[in-house]
Parts: structure tokens; C-alpha cells; sequence
């Protein structure tokens, strides 16, 4: 795991780290492991990696290990077949770059805060220097502010260590654009101590959220994220001369737990896991006119959520997520506070 690549591989990780892969593999609704919520990969490699089947260690490791690839590695043909099968849109990271800047300009009233956008070539200059925080706004409140990337697929407005459209690892961390790595750019220049850093890092990281439909896209957002938590870990380390090479395991299996909740499968129309709403059916009776027996017709009754296009009415399995504002601070595994995702939504 020397080096930045834009393709992470579980078995690297599962060698290292195993109790973190089964970590990233975690659903928190069904307590079971995410699942594949796509078919493209049964014909290859057989029906338990159909679209209702989990995702297990074994399936994605060892002789498998190359099953699951970001979009920058994958063939142009696999890239056509999710562009047309699954509706998987490719955002340049420019574009991602672009309206990130958005949010941080309303957030800080002002422009160019983390770095100046070229429009014309599509390139970007960091800012140089510490982030100066408007007056009434700490770089506290920053790094808590809370951020959602929908439909996130591999989550390129959440963390860039590559370039989404060259597939080219970015190494220089300034040159990073993506929510966490701003947050995790801004802990950086505040803190002192390795403690802190811990702390305000794994804050940075229950801020921010995502969700994706198809599991495999939900893996390569969580490992991405993971990773940069270890990127921005080590360029701590060398600036205050820490020797420790990469995050204690403890940290790193905490880390991966807080992903595992805040990077969740969802479908983002129902605010269900994908393809659970269901329709009920009610056998009709035997009923007797004045000439003969005759049976009244079955009904069938719709999801209400789907009849009235109302994410608080969906019969499917509703998405957990955890309510981190009540959940003390611990590397201990604990009870958590819990929420419906769709209660944190206005009726529409």
C-alpha cells in the first residue's frame, strides 16, 4: 500500500487489516453486509453475485480480488454498460471542484477559499496559507457542518485521490477538492497533538454523508474515504516528526465503523434499501349471486409510499442511519443513537 492509486485492493486490505474490510462491508439496517443491488456480475461469477445477494469477504478476495474496480480502471465497454444499464453519470473533477466551491463560498461569504478555478483550462491553484474562518464561525463549527453527497457512486465530491477524469492519483494533498478533504486540510492546520487530531478528524467524518444504490459503488465510496483518512493521518505525522507510519489499527477500525454508517445503500427516490417495496395481496372470497357461486376478484394493494409518491409512506426496509449528536465519543463499540434517514426529511 505504498503510494496513492486510484484502485484500492481488498486484499491489501483484508492482509493488513481484516476486521476493517468486514467493517467496510457492514450494513447498519439489516445488520448484515451490504448488498451487490446489481446483475452485471452474476453471468461472470455465478448467482450468489446477484442482486439481492451479500457482499462477503470471499467474494471480493483472493483469486476474486479484482471483481470490484473504481470507473477510472474499469474497460470502456463496462463504462458504457453502466452508463446505459444503471444510469451511472461520470462527474469530472473540475466539475465536482466547481461546486464544492459553491457551498464553501456561501458558508465562508466569500470566494476562493480553499482554491481559484481556472474555468477556461478546468485546472485549480490552491490556496496558500492557513484558512482564515469569517468573524462569528469557527474552524470547528466548519468541520462539523454536515455534507451529503446523493447518488454518491465512488463519493468524487466527498474525497479526490485521483482525478475522476484522468484516473491519475492526486498526491498532494492540497490539491484535493473534495468535502472531507477540506474538512481533514482545515483539522490539520488547527490541531497540535496526535489526540487531537484523532478526535476532530473522526468528527470530520460523522459529518459527512452519502448514499449509493449498488453495492459495489458503496465500497470503493467507504474504501476511498478510509484511505483518505490515512492519507491526511500521514502528512500530520511527518509535519509534527511522529513516527508511526499509519493510524494505530484501533483508530483505523474505528474510522471504519463511523463510514460504514455514514456512507450507506439507499435507494434515494424511497429512502429505502433498493427494490423493497412491496405489493400486498388479499385473496378474494367466494361470494353467491341468485343464480350461482362466484369468486370476487383478488386485489392488490400497491406500497403507499409508491401510490403516493411519498417517501414516508414506503413499506420497503427504512434506512438507518446514526444520530451522532447523541452518541458519546469512544473507540469501544457502544449503542448508538439511531434514526430513520427518511424522518430527516420535510413531507415534500
Amino acid at each position: 500500500m505504498n503510494g496513492i492509486s486510484a484502485d484500492i485492493l481488498e486484499n491489501d486490505i483484508l492482509k493488513r487489516w481484516p476486521e476493517v474490510l468486514r467493517a467496510l462491508l457492514k450494513d447498519h439496517t439489516t445488520n448484515r453486509n451490504i448488498f451487490w443491488a446489481t446483475d452485471m456480475y452474476e453471468k461472470e461469477y455465478g448467482k450468489t453475485y446477484s442482486f439481492k445477494h451479500q457482499i462477503t469477504v470471499e467474494q471480493i478476495t483472493g483469486n476474486n480480488g479484482n471483481v470490484i474496480r473504481p470507473r477510472a480502471v474499469k474497460s470502456v465497454e463496462e463504462q458504457r454498460y453502466r452508463i446505459r444499464d444503471k444510469a451511472e453519470v461520470f462527474t469530472p473533477s473540475w466539475i465536482c471542484n466547481a461546486q464544492n466551491n459553491l457551498v464553501d463560498d456561501a458558508w465562508f461569504s466569500r470566494e476562493n477559499v480553499f482554491n481559484t478555478l481556472d474555468d477556461s483550462t478546468h485546472k485549480w491553484v490552491p490556496t496558500e496559507g492557513k484558512i482564515i474562518f469569517p468573524e462569528g464561525k469557527t474552524w470547528q463549527d466548519y468541520v462539523c457542518s454536515n455534507r451529503l453527497e446523493i447518488t454518491c457512486g465512488e463519493a468524487p465530491y466527498l474525497v479526490s485521490r485521483y482525478d475522476t477524469t484522468t484516473g491519475k492519483p492526486i498526491s498532494e494533498l492540497k490539491m484535493r477538492i473534495g468535502m472531507l478533504d477540506r474538512k481533514l486540510r482545515v483539522v490539520g492546520e488547527n490541531v497540535k497533538t496526535m489526540n487531537n487530531w484523532y478526535y476532530w478528524a473522526f468528527n470530520a467524518i460523522k459529518s459527512t454523508y452519502g448514499y449509493e444504490w449498488q453495492g459495489d459503488n458503496l465500497l470503493l465510496a467507504r474504501e476511498a474515504i478510509l484511505f483518505t483518512f490515512i492519507d491526511y493521518y500521514k502528512e500530520f505525522a511527518k509535519l509534527h516528526h511522529i513516527k508511526t507510519e499509519e493510524p494505530f489499527r484501533c483508530y483505523l477500525l474505528h474510522a471504519a465503523r463511523i463510514i460504514s454508517w455514514n456512507i450507506f445503500q439507499m435507494d434515494g427516490i424511497k429512502m429505502v434499501l433498493p427494490m423493497t417495496c412491496y405489493e400486498d395481496f388479499i385473496k378474494g372470497e367466494p361470494q353467491t349471486n341468485l343464480f350461482k357461486k362466484v369468486n370476487s376478484k383478488d386485489k392488490v394493494i400497491p406500497c403507499p409510499g409508491c401510490k403516493k409518491n411519498n417517501v414516508h409512506l414506503h413499506n420497503g426496509i427504512k434506512v438507518l442511519v446514526a444520530d451522532w449528536d447523541k452518541t458519546s465519543w469512544s473507540l469501544k463499540e457502544k449503542p448508538i443513537e439511531i434514526v430513520e434517514f427518511h424522518t430527516l426529511v420535510k413531507t415534500p
